[in-house]
């Protein structure tokens, strides 16, 4: 099981580094997959189930805590 306290930590880099990659590889609008791969890649590796398709390049990512669930929404959509 996930500990809470392990899970609010953050690294601001790998964020800024994320913002970076995202903004270096512009897609075009309701065609941003590789930020959403992207995206969903990242929260896997943090411990979400991700579902993904939602509206075309959306995604939810859910992640258990005990008796608590934790649910990020995102529609993907960057203007540069």
């Amino acid at each position: 099981m996930l500990d809470l306290q392990e899970t609010s930590k953050v690294d601001i880099d790998e964020f800024i580094q994320i913002r970076r990659d995202i903004h270096q590889n512009p897609e075009l609008a309701f065609n941003e997959f590789r930020t959403s791969d992207l995206v969903a890649e990242k929260l896997q590796s943090w411990g979400y189930q991700v579902h993904r398709g939602i509206g075309g390049t959306g995604l939810v990512g859910t992640m258990t805590l005990g008796n608590s669930k934790i649910m990020l929404v995102g529609q993907v959509r960057f203007q540069g």
